[in-house]
């Protein structure tokens, strides 16, 4: 079953989804959010080949997770307070990197959307 479009949904960001900025570009207004954690993951680093994405993020690489099933492993974040149609919105704003968006469960036992790229470069 598919949420309504107004169902509030957690979405966890480790990266540029936590700005402002970012999600006044994106969403339209400042999301509610809480610090969380993914337990069993690492931060990796995927290189950007678009130059007009470097540009705009004055970044090189993408960050991604990679899950690796240890305890002391971990990815601090945001837990955002999404409409279940804001995560459309999402979805195209993380379409340059190729993630994915799949649901995890957070330190705080919340589940939560998180967007990964399944195979690292």
């Amino acid at each position: 079953m598919y949420p309504s479009e107004t169902e509030m949904q957690n979405l966890f960001s480790y990266g540029t989804l936590q700005l402002e900025s970012v999600q006044l570009s994106t969403f339209g207004r400042r999301l509610e959010s809480r610090a969380d954690a993914l337990v069993g993951y690492v931060v990796t680093l995927l290189p950007i080949r678009d130059e007009h994405v470097i540009a705009a993020l004055g970044e090189t690489h993408y960050r991604n997770i990679r899950f690796t099933g240890s305890e002391t492993d971990v990815v601090e974040g945001m837990v955002l307070a999404v409409k279940a149609a804001e995560l459309l919105q999402a979805d195209e704003y993380e379409a340059d990197a190729d993630y994915q968006r799949v649901i995890v469960g957070l330190r705080s036992g919340l589940e939560a959307w998180v967007y990964l790229r399944m195979k690292d470069e």
